[in-house]
């Protein structure tokens, strides 16, 4: 009969490169920063607002037009450009009693496009 099965690797000390250690907690960004990080992926991780983005990085849309596009309500897609906008994603300007979006800088196409690569390159896009 074999031994006990090990289920995970995982080390039998608690550390043994303080060096290395060191050094990459010197590299570590801040909680904050973390955190921030973490709420623009979960912002993105929503597909409908990923959709949303797609559009605008397109083209400058109103709100009524974007919900044309994905076949859906006003209020629903005013609630995603809501999130969108806390996050600072998109911005918007108004044209009389119509409001339009867009991206709002350019760093968020870069984004999607290395996520999109990732994806293409395992195999699942």
């Amino acid at each position: 009969m074999p031994d006990k099965l090990e289920t995970s690797p995982v080390c039998c000390c608690t550390i043994i490169h303080q060096d290395v250690v060191d050094q990459v907690k010197e590299g570590l960004l801040p909680d904050s920063s973390l955190g921030e990080m973490a709420e623009l992926f979960k912002c993105l991780g929503d597909p409908t607002r990923l959709k949303i983005v797609y559009a605008l990085l397109a083209a400058e849309m109103c709100v009524c037009d974007i919900g044309a596009l994905l076949e859906m309500s006003t209020p629903a897609i005013s609630h995603h450009l809501k999130v969108l906008r806390q996050l600072k994603l998109v911005t918007f300007r108004r044209s009389g009693k119509i409001v339009y979006y867009t991206i709002a800088d350019e760093h968020i196409s870069p984004i999607l496009s290395q996520a999109l690569a990732h994806i293409k390159e395992s195999g699942n896009g």
